[in-house]
């Protein structure tokens, strides 16, 4: 029971409050809404956008303090997930040995490898 009333007091939970504000992005995006509701949707956005924010950076908090050794250091460990996660190395092999920020014309932009 203490749990629930803690829950209530700090507001929705993560996933709640996410959904929430993409609702109400969806309906400022596509609703002709009166500009009175338009302003109270848009007051609700921000403060689930501070709530969703606040929340992310606690959990980036104790991720940190979950990655620390005996000794408190922080320890880097390579994220395993993302887009990229599977995506193989670019090699640069062949590319010309320009000087650094040149391109092959010397106008002092590196040339895209695509």
């Amino acid at each position: 029971m203490a749990k629930k009333k803690a829950a209530a007091a700090s507001g929705p939970s993560f996933e709640a409050a996410l959904a929430r504000l993409e609702e109400i992005v969806h309906e400022l995006e596509e609703a002709d809404l009166p500009l009175e509701r338009s302003l109270a949707v848009f007051e609700e956005g921000v403060r689930l956008s501070r709530l969703l924010h606040q929340r992310l950076g606690e959990a980036e908090r104790k991720v940190e303090i979950l990655l620390r050794n005996e000794e408190g250091e922080k320890v880097p460990v390579p994220f395993a997930g993302g887009a990229d996660a599977t995506a193989p190395p670019v090699s640069h092999e062949g590319e010309d040995d320009d000087e650094e920020g040149e391109g092959p014309d010397g106008g002092g932009q590196r040339a895209l490898p695509f």
